[in-house]
């Protein structure tokens, strides 16, 4: 057998080998979305809130998504938000946006009124903000839910 001949086996026989190992797999790469919403609703010891909204991501995802706040505590009021904003993180797929979120509040307001929290789910955190009208005061446990 010829030295060349040789080579030759070994090199084909290194592309099969090279061939047959899988890529190894690219990590998961965090993705911007962010939540536009409205929300309204009213408390008196149970809190409770409906909207909607949609969540968009940096990556052309996007998803119309509705709202709901549910909790209890010390808290009465009537409460409305036209133009709510939610920044997510921890994030990989649109999908994980959807669950419960859970976290407490203290609130105060008359007439016009501002409010931010964060809320999480396991690893996904949602930092809300908007401003709205109504009148409320209290302090509330709680579910942040979004559902498709």
């Amino acid at each position: 057998m010829k030295t060349t001949d040789v080579i030759k086996g070994a090199a084909l026989l290194l592309c099969v080998a090279w061939l047959g190992i899988p890529a190894p797999a690219r990590a998961a790469q965090d993705i911007n979305c962010k939540l536009h919403f409205q929300l309204s609703g009213w408390s008196a010891f149970y809190k409770r809130a409906e909207g909607s909204g949609t969540v968009t991501c940096d990556n052309g995802q996007s998803m119309h998504v509705t709202i709901r706040a549910e909790g209890g505590g010390l808290t009465f009021g009537k409460t409305e938000v036209d133009n709510g904003h939610g920044e997510f993180s921890g994030v990989y797929d649109i999908h994980q946006v959807l669950g419960h979120y859970g976290g407490a509040e203290a609130h105060a307001g008359a007439q016009e009124s501002a409010d931010s929290q964060v809320v999480t789910k396991g690893n996904v955190s949602l930092a809300l903000s908007g401003k709205g009208r109504g009148w409320n005061l209290g302090v509330a446990f709680g579910a942040f839910i979004i559902e498709p």
